[in-house]
Order: C-alpha cells, then structure tokens, then sequence
C-alpha cells in the first residue's frame, strides 16, 4: 500500500531497536522527537474525527454531542484498555447504521442501554476468545477489506464537493498538493497539519465563504456527565434491545480486529487481539454510561495516525481524545471555522494511501489465481453497495470456502492398484476427504464387476468428518448387496478413531 508518511515518521532502528519500544508509551516520552510525532499525531486525528462524529449523529438520528462525547471516551478509554497501541477507536458509522432503529422507534433511553448491552457482549466474546477466529480469514479478503476501506473513505468525501461553492475545489487540490510535496521539503511536522491549516488561514484572511465544520451541525459546549438510561430492566426490554446489541457487538468487534490485524501489517509490529476485543467492550460500556453512542476502531482516522503522522504508541490515541475534547468545548468557535475542504483533502489522500495499489495492478491480477481474485472482488463490492465492512468481510469468507472446497474436492482419487488373487482387488484412495470431496467417492466403485473381496487401502488419505464416513458406509453397503465383503485398511490415528466412533451409527448406509 502506498504509505502518506514520511520516511522520517517512522521510528529509527537505533532509537527503537525492537517491537516493544516501537510501541512504549515510556520510550516516547523520553524522545522528545518521538513525542512530538505522537502529539501532533493526536492532533490531527482530533480535526478528523470531528465532522466525521458529527455525520454519524445525524445518521444515529441523535444530537451530534453524543457521537461527539463517544469518540472522546472511546479513544480515552482504549487508549488504556485497547490491545492495539496507536489504533483509533471513536463512534462509528457502521455502528451507527446498526442501532439507528432503536433510536426512531423507542428512544434515547433504549439507544443508550443497546450500546451498553453490546459493549457487555463484547467484553464475554473477547473473554471466550472469539479474536481467535482472526485466522480463519484469509489474505485475499483481508486485501479486499482494505480496498473496501479506501473506496469507503473516499465516497464519504462526495457529499462535500456536491453543490457546493466552485472554491472549495481549489481548496481540496491546495491540500493535497502541501501533502504531496511538503515531506520533500521539511518533516518536521504532520503534512495533513500543515494542509489543515494553511487552508483555514487563507480562507481566514480572504473572507471567501465556504463549508466548515460548524455547518455540520452544534458543538457542545459542556463536558460529558454520566448517564443512566431510565428503562425497565426486565426481559420486555431486553427483547426490544437484544437483537440490535447482538448486531453492533458483532460488527464491532469484526471490525476493529480486521482494522488491528491491518495497523499491525503497517507498523511491522503484532498485538494481543483478545484484549483487544474486550478493550472495545468495556469502553462501549464507559461510553453508554457517558450518554455516547458506541464505536469501533476507525479505519480512515487510524491511517492518518500511523502512516500520515507515523504514530505508534497509546499516546496519540489517547490525546487525539482529549484533543477532541478541548477542540469542542472550549476552543468551539475557532474549530467551527475549519473548511471542510481542508479535512475533505486529508481524507482523500487517505483513502489514497489505504488502497493496496498493487493487488490491482494488472501483472498482479494476471499472476493472480482467478478464485483469490474472485474472494477479494466479492468482499470489496459488497462492502461497497452494504457500506457494512462486517458483511462484506463474512460474505468474503464464505466465497473464500466456498472455492477452496471446490479446489481442493478436485484432490481426491481412486485408482485400481492390485490383484492378489481372482477373488481380491485392491483399490486406493488419495486426498482429504470432506463433505465435498467425499459425495462422489461412492460412484468410483464397480460394485456389480468387481471380485467377492474388496480392499480399500487409504493410506494416503485422510477423513476429517462424519460425511466421509456415511460415504464409506454406503460403499461397505452396496457391496454387500451383491454378497461381497469390504476392508479398509491403511487408516492413519485419528481417521481410524473417527471411522471407528460412527461407521454404522449414522442411518445413512443406503
């Protein structure tokens, strides 16, 4: 993937020799360099989660002080209990698109005990180790997870250069060209800063009238509170609540792990993924009793912090929400003046830099074998048209089953190898031998032709489910309606023990 950091950006072998210091809150603090890279780091990503907080309110149906407070308490509170260091979690649109029903049709009261509900149910996913499942998705959909992002990201700017002053267009370019070119020239500083602000003070200074970050909608202008949401705590409520809290905690959890899994390969450095998973749990809980609707790790803010600004430690996290915080509430006029052309450049150049640009390059795709473009294809397009990063990734697993299935079915076969004597023949079976593989094994035997004694040597294969097993009993079955016998040998430990525990015990002998 093309990265927007600068070279420096990235820590130096010597002041950073291993992982652990890559990511050590201690280390940076005592680099005053590396400090600096994770504070202005938090800055910017403080700048792009807000307008960002503010649409998912309003896509939430709730007042935009509630994303707002979420993402200040997700990113605090992650930045403590997270397991992935320099990852950005705030309120999000995916879960925003999950719980939005429970706010139009029962209310705030309801919207705020489903995040809580959902934060509860990730804490025992994470608990009961469901970030291990992280293995079972492979490469292709996480590739195509992550060219879904970046065209996610990218779309998401669109309804800022639709109808819209013709100004703001040259705004846009000007910052991504200050992004482009500004790490040739000094890198002392974050480029998307340095963009933001060039932009506000020439928009300042010529009084030209464009969107900005006030035309989003209100910024609060008090400090969260705590919050008890007033329903009945009976299993009525539990009903109404359940299925959408089920909902977010999955698809938050999903993404987070995939975005992990993602900041991870970037930074060339690997992180516990069950904390991880309960981390997000208990501050979906922190932030339900802040009256925040819930998040999730943020794909487009975490790419700024660790490839734009070259973060890597809870310290950007964790500034980047108290960044927030003090940008709303207490310096809420200066941030309303902000053009959203500014941060719409910032984000551009984003999706820029998370599209894996050469997993479409054609050598890459003619290389490719067709099914594992197949995988990728699928998840991104679904992505695309659900805007639902967590049924894309499922839908690309699936399809990824699916053709291997099939592949690896195409394995297995069956050859005549000896005859000992006029009344024995010897077949064997090759391959791994599954649901798929196995439903055809029975029609390469000639049942009718073949001598009274019949052995089946499966020395080279494997039987890895009770299919396989149904399969060899119906083999043993229709040689026995021609009055001829069967023995299978050659079964390696665990074969043998699974055929041993449900041959003639499945009903299925026909």
């Amino acid at each position: 993937m093309t990265s927007l950091a600068p070279e420096s950006a990235t820590p130096e072998p010597a002041q950073f020799p291993n992982e652990a210091d890559i990511t050590s809150v201690r280390a940076a603090l005592r680099s005053p360099r590396r400090l600096r890279i994770e504070v202005l780091g938090g800055l910017v990503v403080a700048l792009a989660l807000i307008p960002e907080a503010i649409s998912f309110s309003i896509i939430a149906g709730v007042d935009p002080r509630v994303g707002l407070f979420a993402s200040f308490t997700m990113a605090v509170s992650i930045a403590f209990l997270g397991g992935r260091p320099a990852m950005i979690s705030a309120a999000t649109g995916a879960v925003a698109l999950v719980i939005a029903p429970v706010m139009r049709d029962h209310g705030f009261e309801y919207f705020i005990a489903t995040v809580i509900l959902a934060g509860i149910l990730q804490v025992v996913l994470g608990v009961l180790g469901v970030a291990r499942l992280m293995r079972f998705i492979p490469r292709s959909v996480m590739v195509g997870f992550v060219n879904a992002l970046a065209i996610l990201i990218f779309l998401a700017q669109i309804p800022h250069l639709t109808h819209v002053p013709w100004l703001v267009y040259p705004l846009v370019a000007a910052g991504i060209v200050v992004m482009v070119f500004l790490p040739r020239i000094t890198k002392a500083v974050p480029a998307p800063l340095v963009a933001i602000l060039a932009v506000t003070i020439f928009v300042a200074i010529t009084s030209v009238t464009v969107p900005t970050v006030g035309d989003e909608g209100q910024l609060p202008d008090s400090l969260p509170s705590l919050f008890w949401p007033d329903v009945p705590w009976n299993l009525d409520t539990l009903r109404i609540i359940a299925p959408y809290a089920v909902a977010m905690a999955l698809v938050g959890l999903l993404e987070s792990l995939m975005t992990a899994k993602l900041v991870d390969d970037v930074t060339d450095t690997h992180s516990p993924k069950t904390r991880e998973a309960w981390g997000q749990g208990v501050s979906n809980v922190i932030t339900g009793f802040f009256g925040g609707m819930g998040g999730c790790a943020m794909i487009g803010q975490t790419m700024i912090n660790v490839k734009a600004s070259g973060a890597r430690t809870r310290i950007s996290t964790f500034l980047a929400g108290v960044f927030l915080l003090i940008l709303v509430v207490g310096l809420g006029d200066l941030v309303g003046d902000i053009p959203m052309a500014a941060l719409v450049a910032v984000m551009v150049m984003v999706s820029v830099g998370t599209l894996d640009w050469h997993s479409i390059h054609p050598k890459t795709l003619r290389r490719m074998p067709r099914s594992e473009t197949l995988v990728m294809l699928s998840t991104v397009i679904v992505v695309v048209i659900t805007h639902n990063l967590a049924i894309g990734v499922i839908v690309g697993v699936i399809v990824a089953m699916i053709l291997f299935a099939r592949r690896v079915a195409h394995f297995t076969t069956v050859k005549d190898v000896a005859h000992p004597d006029e009344d024995t023949k010897v077949y064997a079976v090759t391959g791994e031998l599954f649901f798929a593989s196995s439903n055809d094994l029975v029609y390469q035997f000639d049942y009718r032709g073949d001598p009274v004694n019949v052995i089946i040597d499966m020395t080279d294969s494997h039987i890895w489910d009770a299919s396989t097993v149904a399969t060899l009993d119906a083999i043993t079955t229709k040689y026995a309606r021609y009055g001829k016998t069967v023995q299978i040998v050659g079964l390696n430990a665990s074969s043998a023990e699974r055929h041993e525990r449900l041959a003639g015990k499945l009903g299925g002998g026909h």
